[in-house]
């Protein structure tokens, strides 16, 4: 058993890895300002309410923990709002994992999981997109991303870090049983916003432009089942803490689902059609984005198994029919 520090541990990916860890048998404690994290969220281990700018804060928890690995999933990471403040972005992603890097250069431990993103590539010149893909990121969400991957490459040459930057792509559904998932954010990603739409909490469903070069106009992307990216998480940890190299990694499926497919497959379960506006592309979005995982799965042993379209549907319809019955 080891004992990890979870930043960002009460958001979305982080709490289904908190959940994920306690299964196997691992004692965890989550640092996490909740300011787009949920107390609820955390079915597992101890809370610490704090912020990753606060290094004395930090330097306590750290020094106090005796901790075996950091899992670093703690960010602001929305692009449209990267946009809007892209102040915001830098000061918590980038300042705040120049902190927490700080606070284990002095109190340890050495080993570091950290919650990267294919926006790191930004468009794509190949299809699917491996791990020596350019790094051209077209949004200041991705440039942070890319800032922390290299402020911790550099750290692991001059402090002997040990490290995993997981780059993965569009993390979707809910935990299969049904106990955590996504609660809808101020800004949602597709498959929120349909069940929004579902739900009767937006009357319109907007698709952000149909003029892509795909195979019906829309967007298309890599979903990985947020149960999946938590599996890999801990045997990225493992891993390293069994004494396994650094490494970079891509984790997705291999597969991509356009906008409208996505759309459809969400009617398909909810019984309903959803009433679509399109309305011009957002600054930012590449037209396609598919992982290429093959080193992540050879590495790791690691295999997607709930990345499929109905599954990942399923259990985000799922979850969210359960918080409304638990509401009413």
């Amino acid at each position: 058993m080891a004992k990890f520090l979870l930043t960002g541990g009460a958001g979305y990916i982080g709490s289904h890895t908190n959940l994920a860890l306690a299964e196997a048998g691992h004692e965890t404690l989550v640092f996490d300002d909740l300011s787009t994290g949920f107390r609820e969220l955390v079915t597992q281990g101890e809370l610490i309410v704090g912020d990753l700018l606060d290094q004395s804060v930090l330097d306590d928890v750290l020094e106090d923990g005796a901790f075996d690995a950091v899992i670093h999933f703690a960010a602001k990471n929305f692009v449209g709002e990267s946009f809007e403040n892209p102040s915001k972005y830098w000061r918590n992603n980038v300042l705040g994992t120049r902190n927490l890097l700080d606070s284990m250069s002095r109190f340890g431990p050495n080993v570091l999981v950290f919650s990267s993103s294919c926006a790191v590539y930004g468009e794509p010149v190949k299809i699917p997109i491996s791990e020596d893909h350019p790094l051209a990121p077209l949004n200041p969400y991705g440039r942070t991303k890319l800032a922390c991957e290299w402020m911790i490459e550099e750290e692991a040459i001059a402090h002997r870090l040990k490290f995993a930057n997981l780059r993965y792509f569009n993390a979707v559904g809910a935990d299969p049983e049904g106990r955590i998932g996504m609660l809808l954010p101020s800004h949602p990603q597709l498959l929120e916003a349909c069940i929004d739409t579902a739900l009767g909490k937006r009357d319109v469903l907007p698709v952000f432009g149909n003029d892509y070069p795909t195979k019906d106009g829309t967007g298309l992307r890599d979903f990985i089942h947020v149960s999946d990216l938590a599996s890999a998480h801990i045997a990225a940890a493992e891993r390293l803490l069994e004494g396994g190299n650094s490494m970079t990694l891509n984790l997705g499926t291999g597969k991509g689902f356009t906008v409208f497919e996505v759309i459809r497959e969400v009617e398909k379960q909810w019984g309903d059609k959803f009433n679509v506006e399109l309305r011009p592309r957002r600054s930012g979005d590449p037209a396609v984005s598919v992982a290429d995982s093959l080193m992540a799965q050879h590495i790791l042993a690691w295999n997607p198994r709930f990345s499929d379209l109905e599954t990942i549907v399923a259990t985000a319809l799922n979850w969210q029919r359960r918080r409304c019955e638990s509401c009413s």
